[in-house]
């Protein structure tokens, strides 16, 4: 069976490949992935903010937990004004348990603003220690189409994990795309047991939870970054265009001591020409038709 990588794709080096073009010619693709999880209250939480006594994880997790929720009831709401005042979109990584549960209003709100629903597991586990992943993926993939009335796109795995199987899943049902896989600053087509995946750029340096959770920067940090990292890839997508991201989640970028970076580093971004600000979604339909 097709598994390891190199059965899945050819090796390119970025300086030895054909020009790909943006729409309009523009030099970088931004887009913003925004983590939409739901945590199961009498299950071990996803991530630990405040340690548990002595060191030893508590169920339920109090603090913790509340630490989630609190992002599904204010920071979202943060971030998505400042996107919706800038005429923005996102790309939404979604447990689809969201889509069912209390947490449904940001869900109704990602969706009347035309964001993009990524895939992002039913609940929030990683795949490779759920029971069936296979009926995992496909329950995701009913529930988001059911909830957004088409077909959803891309796949974010909880914690970015995958087994060797996963991307065979996920072309099985119809997911197109997946941002598990940070190789590239380009859209990569992978091979599947069935239809053809594309890996989209993603940004593990620049998503805010090993940023801020797990490396314990200091908020200015995520700016600092996020500027860098766009005035180089601007500066290279003059003579082979890029795409860059950031992920965020509502319960670290949306507190009110890191939502002001968040805004200002955008601030940043809109201020240049040629650059297309759009979603995963929309990269991925432009690569397929101009691969």
């Amino acid at each position: 069976m097709m598994k390891r990588p190199e059965q899945r794709f050819d090796f390119s080096a970025i300086t030895q490949r054909p020009v790909w073009r943006l729409p309009e010619g523009k030099r970088v693709a931004v887009y913003t992935v925004v983590n939409i999880e739901e945590w199961d209250i009498e299950k071990p939480v996803a991530r630990e903010y405040v340690t548990s006594p002595a060191g030893v994880s508590t169920v339920p997790n109090i603090p913790n937990w509340a630490w989630h929720e609190y992002g599904m009831r204010v920071g979202f709401w943060r971030l998505l004004a400042y996107l919706e005042a800038h005429g923005l979109k996102a790309s939404a990584a979604i447990n689809a348990t969201v889509c069912e549960g209390a947490g449904e209003p940001v869900a109704a709100a990602m969706r009347d603003a035309g964001w993009g629903f990524m895939g992002h597991g039913y609940h929030q586990q990683a795949l490779h220690t759920v029971e069936d992943q296979r009926e995992n993926i496909s329950k995701s993939f009913d529930v988001l189409r059911s909830y957004c009335g088409v077909d959803p796109k891309g796949w974010l795995g909880p914690g970015l994990h995958e087994t060797l199987d996963t991307l065979d899943y996920l072309a099985e049902v119809g997911f197109k795309f997946v941002t598990d896989w940070p190789m590239d600053e380009q859209p990569v087509s992978m091979a599947t047991q069935s239809e053809p995946i594309v890996a989209m750029p993603y940004p593990m340096e620049l998503s805010d939870l090993p940023m801020m959770v797990v490396h314990q920067h200091e908020s200015h940090v995520w700016y600092d970054r996020v500027v860098a990292q766009f005035d180089r890839l601007y500066r290279e997508g003059l003579e082979q265009p890029r795409v860059m991201s950031m992920s965020v989640h509502p319960y670290i970028m949306g507190v009110p001591h890191r939502i002001g970076q968040f805004e200002k580093a955008y601030d940043y971004l809109l201020g240049h020409d040629d650059v297309w600000f759009t979603t995963a979604e929309e990269i991925y339909d432009w690569y397929i038709a101009n691969p």
